[in-house]
């Protein structure tokens, strides 16, 4: 499996969540409900399926997505791969991979992201792993640390999303950020 990280586009976290956003769980439901209705949209105009690996979201990606009416058109698969193991046997990550790179790491995402869309025969394959707490952080990967990954078109992108950078941010907000993050990407990356 090649993991090619790369990108020609914006696509840090400081530029698609911006400081000011109302971070109540509410606000960024909101949010999170209209961009994926701006997504649902855009996949089906360019005909593309769209399919995800979620780890530290636990299938909030999907569930966000699949609540928007016509979303049948452009999603194939979402799959929740908490587990190291079910990385490995669902998604094809090596274990070896996971025990260099740690599994909360850009190359795992994109693993997951490759993966997933590889196993539904989609278009655009998203992959989520990371921290969203209060516990299981250490120095080196403190609560807040996931990375997002995008594999579409011949190319690969990733992020650290860095939310410890934020404030301290409840489980919640960690993973509906996440998210925000994923739908915004996703969406930059068709429009790019």
């Amino acid at each position: 499996m090649e993991i090619d990280v790369k990108s020609s586009l914006d696509l840090s976290r400081a530029s698609l969540i911006p400081t000011d956003w109302d971070l109540s769980p509410e606000a960024l439901s909101l949010a999170i409900g209209s961009l994926s209705c701006e997504l649902v949209k855009r996949l089906g105009e360019l005909k593309i399926k769209l399919s995800c690996a979620e780890s530290c979201t636990g299938g909030l990606l999907a569930s966000y997505v699949t609540s928007v009416p016509g979303a049948s058109a452009v999603f194939e698969l979402g799959a929740v791969t908490y587990s190291e193991r079910m990385k490995s046997e669902l998604l094809g990550i090596p274990g070896q991979l996971i025990e260099d790179c740690n599994v909360v790491s850009d190359n795992v995402a994109m693993a997951m992201a490759i993966g997933v869309r590889l196993l539904a025969g989609a278009d655009m394959g998203i992959g989520i792993t990371g921290i969203a707490g209060p516990d299981g952080g250490s120095a080196e990967r403190p609560v807040g640390t996931v990375f997002v990954s995008i594999n579409y078109n011949n190319q690969s992108f990733t992020e650290n999303l860095r939310l410890y950078e934020l404030g301290s941010l409840t489980r919640e907000q960690c993973r509906f950020l996440t998210v925000a993050y994923a739908v915004k990407a996703a969406l930059i990356i068709l429009k790019g």
